[in-house]
């Protein structure tokens, strides 16, 4: 008797108790539930997976789902054409799902912890890391990898689903389409500042290796050119080709052959008195005459600008007058250069030369870190050929727009041949000078200085 009062008093481990309290009974409800949260899990992984999938397609594939004879990639293509609707749908059905999961999740959970016994803490912790790590994981990661892989294939096998879901959820998700629309109109949208140097740091970090350098120097030329003006990409009037308006005819077809030019500005005594454009094709019509032709008659009006005057305003002046060259002046109305359509297209595609055009690049590499330079180059090209910000001499330069005009600037005279001035990483050498201008430059690239950003004037 007292063995047996000893067996019958002994209390069963706690697991044991948990155990005793589910019958065959509730066997059966939680395998029903585990089903379901599989199911959901699964629902959850496709959604994921799509979300990703649709907008992974690259124009190719959609311009062939769009052709396609198949049924799949039609339904692809029809659901791709509302792309924000598509959208709305699969947020709406994944949040559906996710918040089905974590309500059966909850519930199941509570049963099997027993509703007396059950920890409130344990549930939360279960909860919080069980679920969390099961949604993130096997309903988040592994199918979006797996969709951004295989995005056709992918969209091909849950298209049909997507399909359906679209037509059931259409009333929820076109209202909140609606409503997004709505805010939208009444909400004032927030402008962003950005810089053009915080843009070159974003090209030179999302630039990968496939990009060419020429890819990058594009790139950077358009995010330049709303900031430079036309006195940056101007031809200087000592090297602008024109013609006095005194020029009898033949005198006048003398100095176009031998200019090649399409476009030349006419001056009146001096070149600060632009008459006007002389366009070499008006010319044709008239090239049996003798030189007592009146060619002025044939000149067009002159567009003039201020040398502040930024080269994207100035192509969309060209674009709206019809004139392919505008006349810079000074604030003295004096004339400064001359800039054309070309100059400013070259400023981003880089240089243009036809099979008349004489190579000639203003400056010679000698090798990686040695350049020689003439001293009219302007500083754009100066830059971009030591790989170089365009703002990298604006400390220096102050006004200049040469090389030949930065280095007056930085000594603060005219310099002499042999004179030296470094500006690190870069050492400056005079080469040859005359009486009135700098000719010719070399710039050394000092490749110990590793820090570009601080220069000092030595």
């Amino acid at each position: 008797m007292e063995t047996h009062s000893s067996i019958t008093s002994s209390e069963p481990p706690p697991g044991w108790v948990l155990l005793a309290q589910i019958d065959s009974t509730s066997f059966s409800v939680y395998g029903i539930n585990v089903l379901i949260l599989l199911v959901l899990l699964f629902l959850s992984a496709i959604l994921s997976g799509s979300e990703v999938a649709f907008f992974s397609l690259t124009a190719e594939q959609r311009a062939a789902c769009r052709e396609s004879e198949s049924s799949r990639e039609r339904t692809i293509s029809n659901l791709l054409d509302k792309p924000q609707l598509l959208l709305a749908t699969l947020l709406i059905f994944i949040n559906l799902v996710n918040i089905s999961f974590i309500t059966i999740s909850t519930y199941l959970t509570q049963q099997l912890a027993g509703d007396k016994n059950a920890d409130p803490l344990l549930i939360t912790l279960i909860l919080l890391v069980g679920v969390t790590f099961v949604i993130s994981f096997f309903g988040e990661l592994i199918p979006k990898v797996w969709a951004q892989q295989n995005s056709l294939q992918f969209a091909k096998t849950t298209a049909p689903i997507i399909d359906v879901a679209t037509l059931i959820f259409r009333p929820l998700s076109s209202m909140l389409l609606g409503i997004s629309n709505i805010i939208e109109k009444r909400v004032e949208r927030k402008g962003y500042t950005i810089t053009a140097d915080e843009l070159n740091h974003a090209l030179e970090i999302t630039t990968g290796k496939d990009t060419t350098e020429q890819e990058k120097d594009i790139l950077k030329g358009i995010v330049n050119f709303g900031s430079t003006s036309a006195r940056s990409v101007m031809k200087a009037r000592r090297d602008v080709t024109s013609f006095d308006i005194s020029l009898d005819y033949h005198e006048l077809m003398d100095k176009i052959n031998k200019s090649g030019y399409s476009r030349v500005p006419v001056y009146r005594e001096t070149i600060d008195k632009i008459e006007g454009i002389l366009y070499i094709k008006d010319l044709l019509p008239h090239i049996d005459k003798d030189e007592h032709f009146e060619w002025k008659e044939l000149l067009h009006q002159a567009f003039f600008i201020p040398e502040s005057k930024k080269i994207d305003d100035l192509l969309y002046d060209f674009q709206e007058k019809r004139v392919h060259m505008a006349v810079v002046v000074n604030e003295y109305g004096e004339t400064e250069g001359i800039v054309t359509m070309e100059d400013i297209i070259e400023e981003i595609v880089g240089d243009i030369n036809d099979e008349f055009d004489e190579e000639d690049l203003g400056y010679q590499k000698i090798d990686d870190n040695t350049f020689e330079f003439e001293g009219k180059v302007s500083m754009n090209d100066v830059c971009r050929a030591l790989g170089v910000d365009n703002d990298f001499f604006d400390k220096e330069r102050g006004e200049s727009e040469s090389l030949g005009g930065m280095l007056i600037e930085v000594f603060s005279r005219f310099p002499h041949s042999g004179e030296e001035i470094e500006l690190n990483p870069f050492k400056f050498r005079i080469l040859a000078v005359d009486s009135r201008r700098i000719k010719k430059i070399k710039i050394t690239r000092n490749v110990q200085v590793k820090d570009e950003t601080s220069r000092e004037i030595s």
